[in-house]
């Protein structure tokens, strides 16, 4: 059966095309159609989760996987015994360690405007940890520990008290990590929600609204479980959850 004349000069024309390279009126239609995406990747479960059970050694440097790219400048600015940074190669990062023992104020850094990649906060966050009176402050039981970590036993002489201490501390620290850090730099912040004067504060939302009025993007949020139980020296009856587990917050620098 012969051909329609159109469609036997439409292939006439698509060949002609071909041999000199040009493109007909039907392949510049179909050109015109958009592409399916196809998505690439693989499946794997090999991922970083969210919540995480065990300790700031074995967290802590998966994080700077995920957010920091090797041979960045850290400024630590409360390395303490530097727990965080116990399976992480020296050589890997640009490390500058610093705290109250080394005679930095990481409310006062010594480092120029926007000279830094990425810091590392983790001051004290429990306000037992920051109470005028040396008598009266917190850390005993299971939390004995903490007092080593983050209070150097000196009783708090600022205006602010309670959870206003601990937010005040965060807030001072966030506003010059903001100045010291480069544009789409990264902060991270170690923090805990805390029961202050039976109210219950979620430390780590006060934190991150505070901190995008900074300039600053919330851009993850790990979760760090306890291996072991928690316990308080005496109790008569409890009336809030005790908190097994603290935050990592991951800020980048927008503005």
């Amino acid at each position: 059966m012969n051909k329609p004349k159109a469609l036997v000069r439409v292939a006439k024309d698509k060949q002609l095309a071909l041999f000199y390279g040009e493109k007909t009126k039907e392949d510049a239609a179909e050109a015109s159609v958009p592409k399916k995406r196809v998505q690439g990747g693989i499946a794997t479960s090999d991922i970083l989760q969210s919540a995480h059970i065990g300790n700031n050694a074995d967290l802590f440097p998966k994080i700077l996987d995920l957010h920091v790219k090797p041979g960045a400048v850290i400024a630590d600015i409360t390395y303490g015994l530097g727990v965080f940074w116990r399976n992480i190669p020296k050589n890997k990062y640009a490390l500058k360690a610093t705290d109250l023992k080394t005679g930095v104020d990481f409310r006062k850094l010594p480092y120029e405007d926007g000279s830094i990649d990425c810091v590392v906060l983790d001051p004290p966050y429990m306000e037992g940890l920051l109470r005028r009176n040396t008598k009266h402050l917190g850390g005993v039981g299971s939390y004995h520990a903490f007092r080593n970590a983050y209070s150097n036993g000196q009783g708090s002489d600022g205006e602010p008290k309670w959870h206003a201490a601990v937010l005040d501390l965060y807030f001072k620290a966030g506003k010059e990590a903001h100045r010291v850090m480069r544009k789409n730099g990264v902060f991270i912040v170690k923090c805990q929600d805390e029961v202050s004067a039976g109210k219950q504060n979620l430390t780590h939302v006060e934190i991150i609204n505070e901190y995008a009025k900074l300039g600053f993007y919330a851009k993850d949020l790990f979760v760090l479980v306890r291996t072991n139980n928690a316990s308080v020296s005496r109790l008569l009856k409890q009336v809030h959850a005790r908190k097994n587990h603290s935050y990592f917050l991951v800020f980048v620098k927008t503005r």
